[in-house]
């Protein structure tokens, strides 16, 4: 006979709630200590490793879901409506705003991260991957405002490179933590913007709203 509903519901509400508490003891853990170790975290959640194992697979499915929680957090799902905006000009300042917010729902967290991807592989794999999908974004950006501004070069042209890595630079959290200072890390926001419409050549009126 199969499992009844409520126990099945049940079963996965157990089973999301050890796994939550895995990737708690995990951020914890890099934030304390600045490690990212499977004993280490498995003690913390008061798991076994492998518990561990079988929620995540291996040591990289846990900062990925590490890094997930943080993106879900953060609000990234709106990075789709920022792209989803007709107005080229808007979805930048969107596309800013949410990377933004993103980086600043767990400023300490995230700079432990990216401060270990230059030591453990692991999670250099991980963050490498995402700077990607930011870069990606970038250059969809690049292209789209070089049309929308009348340039009728290319799409790979010089010059929408130069912008797609001056836009994936300066949304870099190590910019925004830099620019921030001991203020809040999303009130850097404008003046990014300023600096991204500066590089363009011609900053619309608002472009810091």
């Amino acid at each position: 006979m199969s499992p009844r509903p409520y126990e099945m519901g049940r079963r996965q509400s157990s089973v999301d709630e050890t796994r939550g508490r895995i990737v708690a003891a995990a951020r914890d853990l890099l934030v304390e200590k600045g490690i990212v170790a499977v004993d280490a975290v498995a003690r913390r959640a008061d798991v076994s490793r492998a518990t561990v194992y079988y929620q995540f697979g291996t040591k990289i499915g846990l900062l990925e879901a590490l890094c997930d929680d943080l993106a879900a957090r953060g609000h990234m799902q709106q990075l789709a409506e920022a792209f989803g905006l007709i107005d080229a000009h808007a979805a930048l300042r969107a596309f800013v705003h949410t990377i933004a917010d993103f980086w600043a729902v767990d400023r300490a967290c995230t700079r432990r991260l990216r401060g270990l991807a230059a030591l453990d592989p692991d999670v250099g794999q991980v963050i490498g991957a995402r700077d990607e999908r930011r870069r990606a974004g970038a250059e969809v950006l690049a292209r789209r405002l070089a049309t929308a501004d009348g340039d009728p070069a290319s799409e790979g042209s010089q010059m929408n490179g130069r912008f797609a890595a001056v836009l994936y630079t300066l949304t870099g959290f190590e910019v925004f933590d830099s620019l921030a200072g001991d203020g809040p890390l999303a009130e850097a926001a404008p003046t990014v913007l300023a600096l991204l419409h500066a590089a363009l050549g011609d900053p619309p009126p608002g472009a810091d709203a």
